[in-house]
């Protein structure tokens, strides 16, 4: 661990000792990942059960920085069933778009690196391990099995080119059919119509900025579904739009889903969102799950006490109240992450165990598990039962 001075600064020589040590690991992992004619056999692999569309299993996404290493994502579990939508809820900087982002090989390289755990992606009559896959083949994989919505559509749409322009090469890119430029612009017309765009022959000529941002949001949803991906990872499609619009976009998503058949992994901030959408809901804290489970567990008996705090923080129809309820307290520094629970010091339902190391999972039911000292007796009744 660096040592800081006491003004909370790093030393230029503690800075370049970091770099130093950073650019060794971050170079052996690129020239791992940069690698040409790899065999399928390095990252097949088996799901733990066929009938979900992705498995997290303790995904760790670090950022090697000159301040030091950022345990983003550490230690993440979780499954996308097929055919679900599936929440991942928490605060800003907790992991969210890091782990969805883990799953595209998107990450800022070379510092951003998945350095342990597997992520599976079900291929249908096989299963690939995202986290070992080379940069070369992850090509056939965006667009065509896993797909993404991105936050803010102005920042991802190129401003100097025209919409149609901007779909065609999405299918050019990813369709192995080889159509004539006119089929691709009927499927990219076809598209637009599909996401609720009127005009979408004249959409098709359009800039970027001629269009509202919800129109923008939805030619992002056209894209990412012009190859009818398995998994769409909808990354807060709905933050940067008005109330009317945002339903609007969460009725289309989910009526698209049904339509092609595909999984949603739903990041977002807003509660009410997930609780439309959701079929599961897996909650995040500085880069751990801290809670998941089905959609109605987590909104009827939320266990864990961010889970709690988040619940109690969102305003209620009907109910009058002068000051809605903030979680004290602030994140701890994902440079320095403490050995106990990341959330104990913020926390106002610490039991005795607390001062322990980081909590186990604890299962409440088949479906719902959580990461807190306050149901470590459940966990040994469970025990003791089997």
């Amino acid at each position: 661990m660096a040592k800081k001075q006491s003004e909370g600064y790093l030393s230029a020589k503690e800075s370049r000792r970091i770099s130093k040590a950073n650019r060794k690991i971050t170079a052996q992992l690129e020239k791992r990942r940069g690698r040409k004619n790899v065999p399928e056999s390095e990252y097949l692999t088996q799901m733990r059960d066929p009938q979900n569309a992705v498995e997290f299993d303790n995904l760790h996404t670090y950022f090697f920085t000159d301040a030091g290493t950022v345990k983003s994502v550490d230690g993440v579990s979780f499954e996308v069933p097929i055919g679900k939508t599936v929440g991942v809820v928490g605060e800003s900087g907790c992991g969210k778009s890091v782990t969805s982002l883990s799953l595209m090989q998107l990450l800022q390289r070379p510092q951003g690196q998945i350095v342990e755990g597997a992520i599976r992606l079900n291929m249908g009559d096989k299963a690939y391990d995202v986290a070992k896959m080379p940069t070369e083949r992850m090509q056939a994989l965006r667009g065509n099995y896993v797909s993404m919505i991105f936050q803010e559509p102005m920042t991802s749409l190129n401003p100097v080119f025209r919409i149609g322009a901007q779909i065609d090469e999405v299918i050019q890119l990813h369709d192995e059919e080889g159509r004539s430029k006119a089929a691709i612009q009927a499927r990219t017309i076809q598209l637009l119509q599909m996401v609720g765009i009127a005009n979408s022959e004249g959409v098709y000529g359009m800039y970027p900025h001629e269009l509202s941002g919800g129109m923008r949001q939805r030619v992002m949803i056209a894209m990412a579904l012009a190859c009818s991906p398995r998994v769409i990872i909808a990354d807060e499609p709905t933050t940067a739009l008005d109330v009317t619009i945002q339903a609007q976009i969460l009725d289309l998503l989910r009526h698209l889903k049904d339509q092609i058949h595909s999984s949603i992994m739903l990041i977002t901030h807003d509660l009410g969102v997930i609780a439309e959408m959701a079929d599961y809901v897996v909650v995040m804290y500085a880069g751990r799950v801290v809670e998941k489970g089905t959609a109605q567990e987590i909104f009827e008996n939320p266990a864990h006490p961010y889970t709690i705090g988040l619940m109690a923080s969102k305003p209620v129809v009907g109910k009058k109240v002068d000051k809605l309820y903030s979680i004290p307290g602030k994140v701890p520094n994902p440079i320095d992450m403490p050995n106990y629970c990341y959330f104990k010091d913020r926390c106002e339902m610490c039991v005795n165990g607390c001062e322990g190391a980081y909590p186990p999972e604890v299962s409440l039911s088949p479906t719902h598990t959580v990461s807190c000292y306050r149901y470590e007796s459940r966990k040994e009744e469970s025990e003791n039962e089997q």
